[in-house]
């Protein structure tokens, strides 16, 4: 007789109730991933989610969802993307095993000519995402016991746009974030659009608002993001004020496009930096972490193409020291960053929205947050219920196609050559 998981954690469980010295190892068929194809995949707009803080549109935040189904009825769900990226990416998984998630991320970023941008990488991570989710359910297991198991108990955050109350000051909001249980409060530039900015006022303003943060949250408990606004003069000037305020990180001092301009700003500035939620893949963000030109590096899912790239990612910044601060994006990804970090000791801080008490009509359950933490659960996969009802179809893909021809070493691995 063929036994279900279900099926042996019930028998297992009752047997552990009988005496807790008993212990059977897991059959070979519990834990077999059996032969199964990918069938079809569907692409769905979340157009309850197109804001960000301060009601400005989030054009390059895409929370659009996808759901990879199989043949024998599995299914996983991921977040992200763009159309056209969706469509090259998704309809090269037709068809195939879905557990080789490694190779089919090699198959998705080598299948066309030219390298993916990061438009594209947005939607590969977004169907990487969904593999991971699939086959941790296909276990029946969380996400982070296929990575590595948890290695901590919970995620801190810090708070960015934490509401101030009616008429509230900068000082209120820093205290009800601090009361709340966030480890950090996080101040930004004021950036509205299309302004007229006087440099001098600008960097006196937000040196004064880091004094009134200092005096609420002490040393390390509040933050402050340039918003990649200021010119490289201006930067410095802000970040020797803040020296002596001791904050927990000073993020995007400079545009991100120039990654060398950081050696200048790590001479001139002994601020903690955290750099990277505009970025890609690792090869984007190397460079800074492998000469230690931040502290922290911002990237996030599914920007850098997924859970595979990011673990990744992970392991470059761990290997120098340098900790795991990643952007918030959508709902999908902040629960799928849980499992990642979970299963890492590197230091880790997680961005929460608001107080982090917003529900999405589209996901039943989600993240388990509580006192200004997130905190890992048990339930298969990511963890995360969807309600298809509640999103709009952009695409559904069912045949494979492929853009090019791809290479192979004799051991069966891609290869450009």
């Amino acid at each position: 007789m063929t036994m279900s998981l279900w099926d042996r954690r019930s028998v297992l469980t009752g047997l552990g109730a009988v005496g807790a010295s008993l212990w059977l190892p897991p059959s070979a068929d519990a834990l077999a991933l059996t032969d199964d194809k990918i069938k079809r995949i569907r692409y769905f707009r979340n157009a309850g989610d197109s804001t960000g803080n301060r009601g400005q549109p989030m054009v390059n935040q895409s929370s659009n969802v996808v759901v990879i189904e199989t043949e024998r009825g599995l299914t996983g769900i991921g977040e992200g993307g763009e159309p056209t990226g969706m469509d090259e990416c998704a309809s090269m998984l037709i068809g195939l095993d879905p557990f080789r998630i490694d190779q089919h991320w090699q198959r998705m970023l080598r299948g066309y000519f030219y390298p993916a941008g990061r438009e594209k990488l947005h939607s590969l991570g977004a169907l990487d995402m969904a593999l991971w989710d699939l086959k941790a359910k296909a276990l029946d297991v969380p996400l982070w016991q296929l990575l590595g198991g948890k290695s901590r108990e919970h995620i801190e955050l810090y708070a960015t746009a934490f509401p101030r109350g009616r008429n509230g000051t900068l000082e209120d909001a820093a205290r009800g974030c601090m009361d709340a249980g966030f480890r950090v409060y996080r101040h930004a530039t004021d950036n509205p659009r299309e302004r007229l900015v006087d440099r001098f006022k600008l960097v006196q303003q937000m040196h004064e608002d880091c004094i009134a943060l200092h005096k609420i949250t002490g040393d390390g408990g509040w933050a402050i993001d340039f918003h990649t606004e200021l010119d490289p003069s201006d930067a410095i000037n802000l970040a020797t004020l803040l020296e002596p305020l001791h904050p927990y990180f000073c993020e995007d001092l400079i545009r991100s496009e120039g990654v060398d301009s950081y050696v200048t700003m790590r001479e001139r500035t002994r601020v903690p930096i955290a750099v990277g939620e505009q970025f890609g893949y690792k090869w984007d963000i190397n460079t800074l972490i492998e000469r230690q030109l931040i502290d922290y590096t911002r990237c996030t899912l599914p920007n850098v193409g997924g859970i595979s790239e990011f673990m990744k990612i992970v392991a470059l910044a761990e290997t120098h020291y340098v900790g795991m601060i990643p952007h918030f994006t959508g709902p999908i990804s902040e629960a799928a960053l849980v499992h990642c970090l979970t299963a890492t000791s590197v230091v880790t801080l997680m961005e929460m929205l608001g107080d982090g008490t917003r529900t999405w009509p589209h996901l039943p359950k989600v993240y388990d947050f509580k006192d200004g933490k997130l905190w890992p659960n048990d339930r298969p996969g990511l963890g995360v219920e969807l309600d298809q009802s509640k999103l709009t179809l952009l695409g559904e893909y069912a045949t494979y196609r492929a853009g090019m021809l791809l290479n192979r070493r004799p051991d069966g691995s891609f290869t450009n050559w």
